[in-house]
């Protein structure tokens, strides 16, 4: 279907107070709302993360079982995705040069972040103001660079594990099944390239490949619809496991996180923005959906289906790119997990056990911030990649059990600022690079998680060489 014939669709005829109650932003934030009173009334009636009652558990029902789906689309979303995507190499102009504008922007983002991490745990000095009674404890991950590395080898077509372990008050045995996420994209990348190589003997392949790529997306679209009932789920189950209390010990540590995600998405990504030449109010109402679920569902894996989706639909990055840009980014791309968070934490660890770092270390510190996420591929972040800091400074890594206590409260807004990296640095490159589509990305969101979703499913593919817009193009809405 054609923009054209889009635009003579008839008028929104919806009164304001049903375009509230259906607005997809709306929904979310009521199923915020709800959810943590909800969490709330769970803890007055007694509930707490070792003893459940009826409201908690099923929360957590709620919550995990709608991550769950998420991670579920993910394998074949990215499998599908980046053979397509190389596949269309053939149509795009310049494809290295898109690569490395991406790499080359995820590193400046990067190290913005991890100096105004920097910055601000010598000015608020976290670990001179923490609270009595914290003990230190052994971390229960540790990344390092060798386990990056073998960790780009495949250990199955898709890098899919099986994990099992005795429960002795069950009296079974529970499996689960695990994915290394760098290993899907390095077996993809693989594949697709083959693919390539091999001509028109895989072109049956390929469009096989196409094929189902459009199903898995119409079939993510039906996840990413019930991402209010998953919300309320995942953000009262929080509130009930964690509370707020926990936050005594450590607030000086948790403001400092928190003011630098919120200098990060608020003042550095909008700066980039506007120096581009895009409208800041146009990228947050694009991405903030997927920023609200990575907020409560902590995994920017778990986004990534609609973190990839607003990129595409709301922020007009061309298929063949975001479809490569944005699962790479995220597994690499962490400005909250990798580079704000452990320079705030090495500058608490080194304060707490009054270590002093000379400049050496901070430049160690910046150095792994920017080349090291992507040791904590397919890992638990910020965890695994904390350790990786402390490791390299030489800072005892006891620290790390000082902040296991509010890791999951911090671990919300980390996320959130990883997810809106992650579509963040394609469009830039995209803009760029003249391939962003300025009349999807300036659309009329209309309450819609995404711009003219109603035909997301019948549209035609962009490739980067026709995304350009054009004189002539009508826009979407």
């Amino acid at each position: 279907m054609s923009t054209t014939a889009r635009a003579q669709k008839a008028p929104d005829t919806r009164g304001p107070v049903r375009k509230l109650l259906t607005s997809f932003g709306f929904q979310i934030l009521a199923a915020l709302v709800l959810g943590i009173a909800a969490g709330l009334i769970g803890r007055q009636l007694g509930a707490t993360a070792d003893t459940l009652n009826g409201l908690s558990a099923t929360l957590d029902t709620i919550g995990s079982s709608y991550v769950t789906l998420l991670r579920a689309a993910v394998v074949p979303l990215i499998f599908t995705a980046i053979v397509a995507s190389i596949s269309n190499l053939r149509r795009v102009q310049n494809a290295a040069r898109l690569a490395g504008q991406t790499l080359l922007l995820f590193a400046i983002t990067a190290f913005i972040a991890v100096s105004i991490g920097i910055i601000l745990g010598l000015v608020i000095q976290p670990g001179s103001r923490a609270g009595a009674g914290l003990e230190p404890g052994e971390p229960y991950t540790v990344g390092t660079w060798w386990n990056f590395l073998l960790g780009l080898i495949p250990q199955n077509f898709l890098g899919l594990g099986v994990s099992s372990s005795f429960d002795a008050e069950a009296g079974a045995v529970a499996s689960s099944v695990t994915f290394n996420i760098l290993q899907v994209i390095v077996v993809a990348a693989a594949v697709g390239i083959a693919a390539l190589k091999a001509g028109k003997k895989a072109e049956p392949f390929l469009a096989f490949t196409e094929s189902l790529l459009k199903i898995i997306q119409r079939v993510l679209w039906w996840i990413i619809r019930i991402a209010p009932l998953g919300t309320f789920g995942l953000i009262g189950s929080a509130v009930v496991e964690y509370g707020w209390g926990k936050l005594a010990s450590l607030a000086w540590f948790a403001a400092a996180v928190y003011i630098g995600l919120a200098l990060v998405i608020f003042v550095v990504y909008p700066i980039l923005i506007r120096t581009h030449g895009l409208s800041i109010k146009q990228y947050f109402t694009g991405v903030w959906s997927a920023v609200q679920l990575g907020f409560v569902s902590r995994s920017s894996i778990g986004t990534l289906p609609l973190t990839e989706r607003v990129t595409e639909r709301n922020l007009g990055v061309p298929s063949s790119y975001a479809s490569f840009a944005v699962p790479f980014g995220s597994t690499t791309k962490m400005d909250g997990c990798a580079a704000i968070y452990p320079a705030i934490a090495a500058i608490f660890v080194a304060q707490f056990f009054d270590i002093q770092l000379n400049i050496v270390q901070y430049l160690l510190i910046v150095l792994v911030s920017v080349v090291g996420s992507a040791a904590t591929a397919g890992t638990t972040g910020a965890t695994v990649m904390l350790t990786l800091t402390l490791s390299t400074l030489g800072l005892p890594l006891e620290g790390v059990g000082l902040l296991l206590a509010i890791d999951p409260i911090l671990d919300m807004g980390r996320t959130a600022v990883n997810v809106a990296g992650q579509a963040l640095v394609p469009t830039i490159v995209a803009k760029r690079e003249g391939i962003l589509n300025e009349n999807l990305y300036n659309a009329s969101r209309e309450g819609l998680p995404f711009a003219d979703d109603s035909d997301a499913a019948d549209e035609p593919e962009q490739d980067a060489a026709s995304a350009r817009p054009t004189a002539e193009t009508v826009a979407t809405h």
